[in-house]
């Protein structure tokens, strides 16, 4: 019974790249716009100026152009690489390193979405710390100021934060699944997987949270700082050194609770999608 399961998830987990796209698209758009005030209080809770003095709680929607904008080709670019690289891995070792193809998939993904998604982190974050400003003013400023490269400022910052959570977050979320599928004998179902997303992500929202908070400073430093430089070492130890470990885990509960949530709406919608799409045109 287990291998014909086994064999049944399988068929059931190939993904057609046209559905990956797609499915990953409304995922990230769903999860960034519904969540984003929390995103907004997690990155005032963490900027160098501090929550009151970059908006409390006022305008927890600034900045959301840029995040809507650059939701759909992310989440739509991530899942397209993770299921081409997690399918092609899967195919040349039988499923016998599965664990890690989740890992490489995950990370090749990261790499690949993060083209898109720093400078849209960039103009977001400016924004959500500055409300009074638009995105359009925030993204006209960076570039007239700092050219298209003030853009990606942060980009091996936002990497070192997201390659090692995907690390955590997508095995742990496979992991989950496989637990599930075992345990009910029947192919995971969408909100099955959407649960599985929340605990997967809140682990990792957790861990790394430290990286979060360095990749947020650089992103909102001043231009020519030490902090701007992108050293995510240095960072740390600055932070750690003014503010102890409360620093460096400063917004770890809106944080847990935006990732936590967003993993189950954006894995469960994700999931939802891939099965309603591949099943209705028999991809």
């Amino acid at each position: 019974m287990e291998d014909i399961l086994e064999c049944e998830t399988q068929l059931k987990q190939t993904t057609d790249i046209r559905v990956a796209l797609l499915a990953g698209g409304l995922a990230g758009t769903s999860v960034d716009i519904a969540l984003f005030p929390l995103d907004t209080v997690k990155t005032r809770l963490q900027s160098q100026q501090g929550f009151w003095a970059a908006g409390g709680f006022r305008g927890v929607y600034s900045g959301l152009l840029s995040a809507a904008l650059g939701s759909a080709p992310c989440g739509a670019v991530f899942f397209c690489s993770y299921e081409t690289t997690k399918s092609m891995f899967s195919n040349a070792t039988n499923g016998r390193w599965a664990p890690v193809g989740h890992m490489t998939a995950a990370s090749i993904g990261e790499m690949i979405a993060c083209l898109l998604r720093v400078p849209t982190e960039v103009v977001k974050q400016r924004a959500q710390a500055a409300p009074h400003l638009s995105s359009l003013t925030v993204f006209r400023t960076t570039v007239a100021s700092e050219g298209l490269r003030g853009l990606y400022r942060g980009y091996s910052s936002t990497l070192a934060r997201e390659i090692p959570f995907s690390l955590i977050q997508f095995p742990l979320w496979e992991f989950f699944k496989k637990q599930w599928e075992r345990k009910t004998q029947q192919p995971v179902m969408a909100w099955q997987s959407s649960v599985s997303g929340a605990l997967a992500g809140g682990i990792s929202a957790v861990v790394t949270t430290p990286l979060d908070v360095a990749k947020t400073r650089i992103m909102l430093a001043e231009r020519g700082s030490s902090t701007a430089e992108g050293y995510i070492p240095y960072v740390v130890k600055q932070v750690y050194s003014q503010q102890g470990l409360s620093g460096l885990f400063a917004g770890v509960v809106p944080r847990v609770m935006w990732i936590s949530v967003g993993g189950a709406i954006f894995l469960g919608i994700y999931d939802k999608v891939r099965i309603v799409v591949q099943d209705r045109f028999k991809l």
